[in-house]
């Protein structure tokens, strides 16, 4: 028994004991095992050891009380700027893929963006970790301070500039359908607050007294509870049933190298046409509507200047089938030629029935920000096309033939949860296409994937994917797959459209819910803070 007990110390002893660079190091560590979490590795439990760990570091840096606010402030920025970079980079190192795609121009700035985004959002979490430092104390809500502060950081991560609320902790459990859950209620921002609070509960017990298994007894019945949510909308929630609507996927694996090069622009159109006219696959229903799904910027041309696709298009679709496909949009003003990543639907008659401009444009992707100061420098945007990207104008539903509405999402909007947060009419589905092909065969599209599939679970609503080289899916208004084509495989799948739930919380009241936990958390960490002799502490 003692050597069990001498081991479950061993952790936190050095945590605690860690002096200089080693408690750096063990903070860059710890961080890296914390996105362990993500997919495709979905080790959820690497969180319950990775963030107890970063309150001991706290412990042993500022929990003594004795040094200033300032060097407080500065040592609680340093671990969890430190924290933060071994988690992004970690979780995002396959950014850099986008970077060879064509290596003689952009392979010397790969080392750059494989650190620099990750310096850069680290930041978030150095912030975080600062203020919490302040607040610092030796009792147990020292956690719902540290819980207050990462949480408040991933929602100015997804708002801060442009945004980007990529692998926050409430993505961190994707990997859990059940867990995912909970989005529905508090959104992504309200589950990473859980998910802080839980897996950083096990820090209290290493400490004297009985206090630890109250706050241990709280951690596991919240934990059965979120869990407990999650079986019951997955397994006893009545499910809405199918819509009238079959989806056919269309995935034609193209490498991102191959796609732009002149000589393989006409054998992409017909590979569209040829996967997009094959026989019904075994999900499909006979006599059904169907919506033939290309993905983002499919064509390596101008769709709308080149009346020969337009006519192949025509002549593929009939009364049945209507075509909805991502590409590039030019439209001519006065000053210069404006350029959009669109997407068009296609009425059954082969004309554009609709059409939605991405808004939410990706910064050195699709536009160069102070772009006269970088192009001096030879800098470019990576996606390939005749210039920088102009964003559209607002977001919009566009409708089916038979009635049915969707939301477009292109690409990264999906990650952004108040995109797909449509407070007018509701759609009945939402689309997004997207084109990760940038990043190969990494851990980048699957997290992509994971955080498309909590959409669908916040808003109730089926969501059908559709991808370049993959993973294309589509989901039921609780996040199951119903139809899925694997990465890098090229193929089609068509199966029968889920009909959406009634609203769910998140979609009646979006981020309230999760402003509102913050809130009550705040005012309880306020209480103990000033009342040291509580049984709280």
């Amino acid at each position: 028994m003692d050597t069990v007990i001498a081991a479950l110390n061993a952790v936190p002893n050095a945590c605690l004991l860690a002096w200089g660079w080693r408690r750096g190091l063990y903070a860059l560590i710890v961080g890296a095992i914390a996105a362990l979490a993500l997919p495709p590795v979905n080790f959820i439990l690497s969180l319950a050891f990775a963030l107890p760990c970063l309150v001991w570091l706290l412990d042993g840096a500022v929990g003594s009380g004795e040094a200033t606010a300032l060097r407080r402030l500065r040592l609680g920025f340093g671990l969890g700027w430190l924290f933060g970079l071994g988690y992004f980079l970690a979780g995002l190192w396959w950014i850099g893929a986008a970077f060879l795609v064509d290596g003689e121009r952009y392979a010397w700035l790969l080392p750059v963006a494989v650190l620099a985004m990750p310096m850069g959002l680290a930041l978030f979490h150095g912030l975080a970790c600062g203020c919490a430092a302040l607040l610092w104390s030796n009792g147990a809500h020292r956690i719902a301070v540290l819980a207050i502060f990462l949480s408040t950081s991933d929602w100015l991560r997804g708002h801060v500039l442009t945004g980007f609320p990529w692998n926050t902790f409430g993505a961190a459990v994707s990997g859990s359908l059940e867990i995912s859950q909970f989005v529905s209620v508090a959104g992504a921002d309200g589950l990473g607050l859980l998910v802080l609070l839980i897996a950083a509960a096990p820090a209290v017990l290493t400490e004297p007294g009985r206090q630890k298994w109250r706050i241990g007894a709280v951690a596991l019945a919240t934990t059965l509870g979120v869990v407990g949510f999650g079986v019951w909308r997955l397994e006893v929630m009545p499910d809405p049933g199918l819509s009238e609507l079959d989806i056919r996927l269309v995935q034609p694996a193209i490498a991102q190298s191959e796609k732009w090069k002149p000589e393989n622009r006409d054998r992409i159109f017909s590979d569209y046409l040829d996967l997009s006219s094959r026989p019904q696959t075994e999900g499909g229903r006979v006599g059904a509507r169907r919506l033939i799904v290309w993905p983002e910027s499919a064509l390596p041309f101008l769709l709308t200047q080149t009346p020969s696709a337009l006519v192949a298009i025509s002549a593929l679709l009939n009364d049945q089938h209507q075509l909805v496909t991502g590409a590039i949009r030019a439209e001519a003003t006065e000053a210069q030629t404006q350029y959009y990543n669109s997407l068009f639907l296609f009425g059954p008659d082969g004309t554009i029935v609709g059409s939605y401009d991405k808004v939410h444009l990706v910064p050195f992707g699709e536009y160069l920000p102070l772009a006269d100061w970088l192009d001096a420098l030879g800098l470019s945007k990576l996606v390939e096309g005749p210039g920088s990207f102009s964003p559209g104008y607002g977001r919009r539903s566009l409708q089916l033939q038979g009635g049915e509405t969707f939301l477009p999402l292109i690409c990264y909007e999906v990650i952004f949860s108040n995109y797909s947060n449509v407070q007018s009419r509701r759609p009945d589905f939402l689309l997004n296409l997207t084109n990760d092909a940038w990043f190969g065969r990494t851990a980048g599209p699957f997290q992509h994937l994971a955080q498309a599939r909590m959409r669908a679970i916040e808003q109730g609503l089926p969501l059908v994917r559709a991808a370049n080289t993959g993973v294309s899916t589509v989901f039921d208004a609780k996040g199951r797959y119903l139809a899925r084509i694997e990465l890098e495989e090229k193929g089609i799948e068509d199966v029968a459209l889920s009909r959406a739930l009634s609203s769910t919380i998140f979609s009646r009241i979006g981020g309230y819910a999760y402003a509102l936990m913050l809130f009550l958390l705040s005012i309880f960490s306020v209480y103990c803070q000033y009342n040291r002799g509580s049984r709280y502490n």
